[in-house]
């Protein structure tokens, strides 16, 4: 997918939030559910008029940021080699934070569900395409497991990448599953997230001192 398809898609899903959001105005309270535990009960409140506008004018920031990421990398040319599937990523991000979007405003409305049941399949199709990121990532100062270790050398980076890979997509799985454990599941998450984040930090210093020893 090009940066420009990539953002095209991306601020007309925008748009077309902001537009649900305003047209739905009227029927939501002042002030709106914007946070829950885990158990997925409502503990945080904020003003309407950020309830419809922080979510997609924040995903609209991060959005720009990550498109203009690459440019600025001093490994830009590496990064043009995956540049496709990070496009892609970032599409998918966006409809990953429109759908917490619209889970907001639905509960804003009424509708009784648990949030954390909700987004825990999300969450694990997230980290499933972080998986097929970090796969695909050649050495660059901005996307990936990003140590001093896998920056110092190609061949750290890509062994320390395929086990960052199979670790997130195991995570991502772990979290769909999670989703059928009730309050647990959330906790799972976290647990799958942290071994998933930290055991590839961990395997780029070994490799670093194998390569140097």
């Amino acid at each position: 997918m090009s940066t420009k398809t990539s953002l095209t898609i991306s601020f007309i899903l925008i748009v077309l939030a902001v537009i649900a959001g305003l047209l739905l105005a009227s029927q939501l309270p002042d002030p709106m559910p914007s946070h829950w535990n885990a158990a997925g009960e409502v503990d945080g409140y904020m003003p309407r008029f950020w309830g419809i506008w922080l979510l997609p004018l924040m995903t609209a920031g991060i959005t720009l940021l990550l498109a203009f990421i690459p440019f600025i990398d001093p490994l830009r040319s590496n990064i043009a080699q995956f540049r496709n599937l990070y496009n892609t990523f970032i599409v998918g991000f966006v409809a990953y934070m429109l759908y917490v979007y619209g889970l907001t405003l639905a509960a804003s409305l009424g509708y009784q569900f648990n949030m954390t049941m909700m987004m825990l399949p999300a969450m694990g199709l997230l980290f499933i395409g972080i998986s097929f990121l970090i796969k695909n990532a050649k050495r660059n100062f901005f996307i990936g497991i990003r140590t001093p270790w896998t920056l110092s050398s190609d061949s750290v980076w890509e062994k320390t990448h395929r086990l960052g890979a199979k670790m997130f997509l195991g995570s991502g799985v772990v979290v769909l599953v999670s989703a059928f454990l009730g309050e647990n599941g959330i906790w799972l998450m976290m647990a799958a997230l942290l071994v998933a984040a930290f055991v590839p930090i961990v395997y780029s210093y070994i490799l670093w001192r194998q390569e140097n020893s």
